[in-house]
């Protein structure tokens, strides 16, 4: 039950902001109500939903929140990159780069934010350290809903998977220096695409019931 409703929260089945209740549940998954609660309770440890009176309500998406993410993941995946150029054997990155020519050239949306999310997820798995690699997994899961924003069209996932592969091409190079920069460039292009079609479309969002908040206004650039 818990993985049915986080998958449904997570690819925007149920929107940001969308109130939900025990009773609604039961109808929709088809559930009892004990099992309903215990995902709940697990889904609001894990910040995806959060109580909204007697009720519950999808945890809005937090513009604050995607900013300091993409500020956590860029340390992490930076010092990841940097280990992976040293430790990866030569038959792990070439796995990783098979990979990415294994992906459909027009891969659907689901398709295309798995395979996003499993790629960095893999890349810091190659630095040989656990602890960076379960902080980018649950950064990444963090990150999902947005990310089905920002892949919406084929253009994009390409985009992506072509930046994926100039990673991977560097670290078999063992260019550490250049794969760091990559993937940071491609952190940042991922979060300002994010936000600017969250702030020009946040209007259109909230006509379909998207509760998109700043719990925290963004700091000014350094002079």
């Amino acid at each position: 039950m818990y993985d049915r409703l986080r998958a449904a929260i997570l690819s925007l089945g149920y929107v940001p902001g969308e109130k939900l209740t025990e009773r609604g549940l039961e109808a929709d998954l088809d559930a009892s109500r004990t099992p309903i609660r215990a995902a709940l309770l697990r889904l609001e440890a894990a910040g995806l939903v959060r109580r909204d009176g007697r009720g519950w309500c999808v945890t809005p998406i937090d513009l604050t929140e995607i900013r300091a993410l993409s500020e956590y993941r860029e340390a992490v995946e930076a010092a990841a990159v940097r280990l992976a150029a040293e430790r990866a054997s030569h038959s792990d990155l070439l796995a990783l780069s098979s990979s990415l020519d294994d992906d459909a050239e027009f891969a659907t949306e689901e398709e295309g934010i798995q395979s996003g999310s499993d790629f960095h997820a893999l890349l810091a798995q190659l630095s040989g350290n656990s602890f960076m690699a379960e902080s980018i997994r649950g950064v990444m899961t963090r990150l999902l809903r947005t990310r089905w924003l920002e892949v919406r069209t084929a253009e994009s996932r390409k985009q992506a998977r072509d930046e994926h592969r100039a990673i991977v091409a560097a670290l078999r190079l063992r260019d550490a220096d250049r794969a760091v920069a990559l993937v940071l460039a491609h952190n940042r292009g991922t979060t300002e695409r994010t936000l600017r079609f969250l702030s020009e479309e946040r209007r259109r969002l909230r006509g379909r019931g998207f509760a998109i908040v700043e719990s925290a206004p963004a700091a000014p650039p350094l002079e």
